[in-house]
């Protein structure tokens, strides 16, 4: 049986982004576009309303926070003085809403995106139907420099979203939600990164093979798929994995993983070998394992992450699991 999060939060749009800083968890509502902190205390308090959707977070190393306007198409730097100024354009790179971003020590943030407007594709199809050929588009991670400076473009990939410094700083490991994979680059001196290699398969070959067919066996197991991804159904299953928001152990070698399809994380070593399940309480976004002591399991939980239909429910959750 699962070990099972508590719930913490409650009311919340679509919170997204999980991040320990200054001794607090921060985090985005990407359904209110607004940007939290919680000490772990009373409510949450708002820091910013974010024009466009607050998204992925991060701090250059003077303090001062970055966070992706979605449907902007940018990201914004916060002042000191309150102030919301556009950091970087992305908006002639993006297919879609842009996504989680990754700041790392020296303020270089790593952006990644949908590749095409997802919501809208779900709202009129399952989920799975998005693998008939030729499948969803592909898109790359941007690579900024601390002034917002577009350095490089990694090669295309599947939805990429949360990411990863390896403690190192040496590779990047980026979860590529609709891949169902975690994928890892080189970082190079400059910033930049280099040619992807597989960290971790969450999906069998061989169901990845048939999902992505282009014949009559392709057809019937998106439509299998499909009715397997019932709710009722899907909080049954262990698979697949649809690796959203991703956190390291407090081993610095295995991730923890948010599933996108399930209530649950995922605590999958290098190769993906499952090693440890929590379960929530609804689909998870976003996770980290922080706290005082850095043992606590957060997740960011919700109903639908149709930011839409997200704002009429306020049924988002952060929940918490002591490992």
């Amino acid at each position: 049986m699962k070990r099972t999060a508590s719930i913490t939060l409650n009311g919340l749009g679509v919170p997204e982004s999980l991040r320990w800083h200054e001794n607090a968890l921060w985090f985005s509502d990407l359904a209110h576009g607004t940007v939290h902190r919680w000490d772990g205390s009373g409510e949450a308090k708002t820091i910013a309303k974010v024009p466009g959707r607050a998204g992925g977070l991060g701090w250059l190393p003077d303090g001062r926070m970055l966070v992706v306007s979605m449907d902007g198409g940018c990201v914004y730097r916060l002042e000191p003085d309150g102030q919301l100024v556009e950091h970087a354009d992305l908006r002639h790179l993006v297919g879609g809403p842009v996504n989680d971003m990754l700041v790392d020590p020296k303020g270089r943030a790593y952006v990644g995106n949908f590749g095409f407007d997802y919501h809208a594709f779900v709202r009129e199809h399952p989920n799975s139907m998005l693998y008939a050929p030729p499948g969803p588009p592909k898109t790359p991670i941007a690579c900024l420099a601390p002034d917002g400076e577009l350095i490089g473009l990694t090669e295309p990939t599947l939805f990429p979203n949360g990411c990863l410094l390896t403690p190192d700083g040496r590779t990047l490991v980026a979860a590529e939600t609709l891949g169902m994979r975690l994928t890892a680059f080189p970082v190079h001196p400059d910033g930049t990164l280099g040619s992807p290699r597989p960290w971790a398969a969450l999906i069998s070959p061989l169901l990845w093979r048939m999902v992505n067919h282009p014949g009559l066996p392709g057809r019937i197991t998106r439509r299998v798929s499909a009715a397997l991804d019932h709710p009722a159904i899907a909080k049954r299953s262990s698979s697949p994995i649809a690796p959203d928001g991703i956190a390291w152990h407090s081993d610095g070698e295995s991730i923890w993983i948010a599933n996108a399809l399930r209530g649950e994380c995922v605590r999958v070593a290098e190769g993906g070998r499952v090693l440890d399940r929590v379960a929530t309480s609804q689909n998870t976004l976003s996770c980290l394992v922080a706290g005082g002591d850095g043992l606590t399991l957060f997740a960011a939980t919700v109903p639908t992450d149709d930011p839409v239909r997200a704002r009429e429910l306020n049924g988002g959750r952060i929940e918490m699991y002591r490992l």
